[in-house]
């Protein structure tokens, strides 16, 4: 296993390496960059993809600069905007030294912040930590039981109204349900029972330790509730799925045939087997929710998160923190891609790696 391990560590180099170089050229082909987005402000106080789509040749520089825009500023100026950004160099040059920056976990300041990269992102964190923690939890803590119960009860009455109910809850967008959230519970049209905006009160620091514990899930109870509904579904159905193939095999068949009670068939033998696809996937769903699914919550809700971060940061063209948080995040992806295959092996010790070809 030690083998195994060392060779996909060493897979994580390139994979990283090659989805930033992916990415770093295709900025350098989309307009609007960092300084383009000063201009438009200085210009007129408006957004530079205005003057990209709409102003046809009235953007176009009479003086032929490359920044459509920037006629009434002088080329010394944009000279020096260009060496603060380190547009002055090469795009290979650029490439290398922000490589090299970020081997040592240095990913810079935000252009427009004046923050870190890193002090910005642990500023969002406990946001989105508390969104794809407890909604991967919830999710599995309540798909797992009813999965077995829906396996055990394969075509009950039981079976058919809790997939009518799955069906219309994974059709539901995630978007739409948020909102029916917050007119029904948040201080809508009808009842204002759970905060509207912000994971915690303005008094949370003054509160005792249990209070806080209650403020705290009194805020995230509407968002974490939003975002577990779709994956609640297919995780059900999943876990449904595999029960439902184990316990239609010869092995099951023989130990009920040897007079072995049912739940220690279903929990001694079929459980470990059932549950290795499903279990396993819990890194992979985490990081899913933690890093994708959470951007249109977030907005609903008023939460800032490593979600709003992101799209703000790629529609300002903030580079170091797009290009710091997708270094940072797509290392992350890759190690919980090898803690999912350690999972496998946690939950069945005959599975081996070691014995695959490379």
């Amino acid at each position: 296993m030690g083998a195994y391990i060392l060779r996909r560590l060493l897979l994580v180099i390139p994979t990283l390496i090659g989805i930033m170089i992916v990415n770093f050229t295709l900025t350098q082909f989309v307009p609007g960059g960092p300084i383009e987005q000063i201009i438009a402000r200085m210009e007129g106080g408006g957004d530079v993809f205005e003057s990209i789509s709409g102003a046809g040749a009235e953007a176009i520089d009479t003086n032929d600069s490359e920044y459509a825009g920037a006629r009434g500023l002088p080329a010394d100026f944009i000279e020096e905007l260009e060496k603060e950004f380190g547009f002055d160099k090469p795009p290979l040059q650029r490439f290398l030294n922000m490589m090299w920056n970020y081997l040592r976990f240095d990913f810079g300041e935000s252009y427009f912040r004046s923050i870190g990269v890193l002090e910005l992102v642990w500023e969002k964190l406990p946001v989105s930590i508390s969104l794809g923690l407890w909604s991967t939890l919830i999710a599995y803590l309540v798909s797992i039981p009813l999965g077995i119960r829906k396996a055990v009860r394969d075509g009950s009455s039981f079976d058919t109204w809790t997939s009518s109910a799955i069906i219309v809850a994974y059709a539901i967008p995630g978007f739409l349900f948020a909102l029916l959230l917050l007119v029904l519970f948040a201080g809508g049209s009808y009842f204002q029972w759970f905060p509207l905006r912000g994971l915690t009160s303005d008094n949370w620091h003054e509160l005792n330790l249990f209070w806080k514990i209650v403020d705290y899930f009194h805020h995230i109870a509407l968002p974490v509730l939003a975002s577990t509904i779709s994956g609640f579904a297919t995780l059900t159905m999943l876990t449904k799925n595999s029960f439902l193939d184990e316990i239609k095999k010869q092995y099951v068949i023989t130990a009920k045939a040897k007079g072995l009670k049912e739940n220690r068939v279903l929990y001694g033998h079929v459980f470990r087997n059932a549950m290795l696809i499903v279990i396993s996937g819990f890194p992979a769903l985490f990081m899913s929710i933690f890093l994708t699914g959470s951007l249109i919550i977030e907005t609903i809700f008023s939460l800032d998160g490593l979600g709003r971060l992101a799209f703000e940061a790629a529609v300002a063209r903030d580079y170091p923190v797009v290009f710091g948080t997708l270094y940072f995040f797509g290392l992350i992806g890759l190690v919980i891609g090898i803690l999912s295959d350690l999972m496998y092996v946690f939950i069945d010790p005959r599975i081996d790696f070691e014995s695959r070809e490379t």
